[in-house]
């Protein structure tokens, strides 16, 4: 995130897990190239949500021009093989900026796959999942959001079946010559969020996803070992997904508080 005057650098090391308390331009140009396997992140929507430090409230080109900065230097210190998982969404009143963000992202990245995080679902008369209500006449409520994936080729192999699903008609496994039950789950992730009373079991911040996200992102990359960036990470949830799956992460967060959460999340996710 960035600031009128952002805070003196401070890192920290979890095992082999590192954390930085920072402007994240700032880490990120003093970054190496080509160094980082897969980039999860949910960075600032620019729809005036409560951070503590940061304020979500640019002027759309500003913020444009931020994005775009931050996204070369993800660019750079991403490997050619690297994966950028970018989950983002507008709001009811400010519907075009995820969209204005991915074209203006056509300049450096492939578009090589786009994911619509499923937030609530109903089917029938059944409904499944949570979704923040909309208090007005004119909308519906936003049950997804979006999870660009997006790479420096275009041409990145990915593990599908590690996220993949059971075949309903277990015909299909022999008689279409698949070497297992398990089939690829597409580009639509059914994935809710946990009931919780109040913003202090989401660690008093606005926008933070289920670790099962970035757990999927990571094991679709399929890389072993993987380097895990997270330049808004916000209370650690990327790099508790990252601990869990085997890879080694790298956090970046502007906020004093978030970084202290993140610290005792991950130190508690490796006991």
């Amino acid at each position: 995130m960035t600031a009128a005057r952002a805070p003196r650098t401070l890192r920290y090391a979890i095992g082999p897990h590192q954390l930085v308390r920072g402007d994240c331009l700032r880490v990120l140009r003093r970054m190496d190239a080509d160094s980082v396997d897969v980039v999860v992140t949910s960075p600032p929507y620019n729809i005036g949500l409560g951070y503590r430090t940061y304020s979500d409230r640019m002027s759309e080109t500003q913020y444009l021009d931020w994005m775009m900065a931050v996204a070369r230097e993800l660019h750079r210190v991403m490997r050619p093989d690297g994966s950028f998982f970018l989950n983002i969404a507008g709001s009811s009143a400010q519907p075009w900026i995820p969209f204005e963000l991915a074209v203006r992202l056509r300049e450096i990245f492939h578009l090589q796959n786009h994911i619509s995080w499923i937030k609530s679902v109903s089917v029938n008369e059944d409904t499944f999942g949570h979704f923040k209500p909309v208090n007005s006449a004119r909308y519906l409520h936003r049950n997804h959001e979006h999870l660009f994936h997006l790479t420096r080729s275009g041409t990145v192999e990915l593990n599908r079946l590690d996220i993949g699903v059971p075949y309903k008609d277990k015909s299909n496994i022999a008689r279409r010559g698949h070497e297992q039950d398990r089939r690829c789950r597409g580009d639509t992730w059914f994935i809710p969020y946990e009931t919780v009373q109040g913003k202090a079991q989401k660690f008093n911040h606005p926008g933070t996803f289920p670790v099962q996200l970035p757990r999927m992102c990571i094991r679709l990359h399929g890389r072993p070992g993987a380097v895990v960036l997270d330049p808004f990470m916000g209370t650690g949830t990327t790099l508790v997904a990252a601990q869990e799956e085997g890879a080694r992460a790298i956090g970046i967060d502007l906020d004093t508080a978030y970084v202290t959460v993140a610290r005792d999340r991950l130190t508690q996710a490796m006991k």
